[in-house]
């Protein structure tokens, strides 16, 4: 009972997150720069009959409370309105691109991890100095750079960009896990396997990896919202065909039904993955217990 209690209340803090999260979206796009201004009005072909024409089919879009509570709607309905700068429905769109960022997404998780682990089990296990000062800096120089500045590394030396994506997510891998081994060795029962003359692998699997697993297990949410943040940036650079290079058109051409739609799809990732992570904690705990 009290499980689904803690379901319901992330349920709910999803809901309330992605309908403030549209409601701002919506709002944030009409307080831009050239809000309202169509190509159509420099085109000097077009009569002004035509041009009046135009501008009376956003003249739904500009009173926010009244778009968006059309909107939600529609939305109740499954029709996420109309792109007017991509001339296609946003569902198909949406079809269409998100394929390819979950794919991204997917690299970016998993190269991340991989990248983070194995430098950091070393710089725990053997305790070398040398050796964990060194990952700590890589790690640091990573952290760094802008994601957008990593994408354009890897377009320029001509690798995938989606793995610009891991180089993100790993040095946060890299120093969360790091710190929690070095802290889970030092734990007393650890000390004692270790005078007792057990094999290092013994240890890691029997007495650090049990402790560290539910933490990890929380980590993994969140990296998933940093990938899923970092494809953004990275998918404009490379010119990937996904939804962040679909946010990228929609902000420069003000298509506030994309744009709503994509900050709704944000918030409810970003928010998702953190609660996947809380609820998945505590129950880890108890089966270590």
């Amino acid at each position: 009972m009290r499980t689904l209690r803690i379901i319901g209340r992330h349920l709910l803090i999803i809901l309330i997150t992605a309908l403030v999260g549209g409601l701002l979206g919506a709002t944030l796009v009409r307080l831009a720069p050239g809000f309202g201004i169509q190509e159509s009005d420099l085109n000097a072909q077009l009569s002004t009959e035509a041009r009046r024409a135009l501008h009376q089919d956003d003249a739904g879009e500009r009173n926010v409370i009244s778009y968006y509570g059309h909107y939600l709607g529609s939305l109740i309905h499954g029709d996420l309105g109309y792109s007017r700068s991509m001339e296609r429905p946003v569902s198909e769109l949406f079809r269409d691109r998100l394929p390819e960022t979950v794919e991204s997404v997917a690299i970016g998780v998993a190269g991340g991890w991989l990248l983070g682990l194995a430098l950091a089990i070393p710089a725990s296990w053997k305790r070398a100095p040398v050796y964990s000062a060194g990952a700590t800096l890589i790690s640091g120089v990573v952290l760094c750079i802008p994601s957008a500045v990593l994408a354009l590394i890897f377009l320029v030396v001509g690798s995938p960009g989606k793995l610009a994506i891991a180089l993100v997510v790993f040095p946060k891998v890299f120093r969360f896990s790091r710190n929690l081994l070095v802290k889970t060795y030092t734990m007393p029962h650890v000390l004692t396997a270790r005078a007792r003359g057990l094999s290092s692998a013994r240890i890691f699997g029997w007495h650090v990896l049990p402790n560290i697993a539910a933490p990890m297990l929380a980590l993994a949410g969140v990296t998933v919202s940093i990938a899923f943040a970092a494809a953004i940036p990275v998918e404009v650079v490379c010119d990937s065909p996904g939804l962040g290079q679909l946010a990228w058109k929609a902000a420069l051409s003000r298509d506030v039904p994309l744009l709503v739609n994509l900050t709704l799809v944000i918030a409810i990732v970003t928010v998702a993955a953190n609660s996947f992570s809380e609820l998945l904690s505590p129950a880890a705990t108890r089966d270590v217990i």
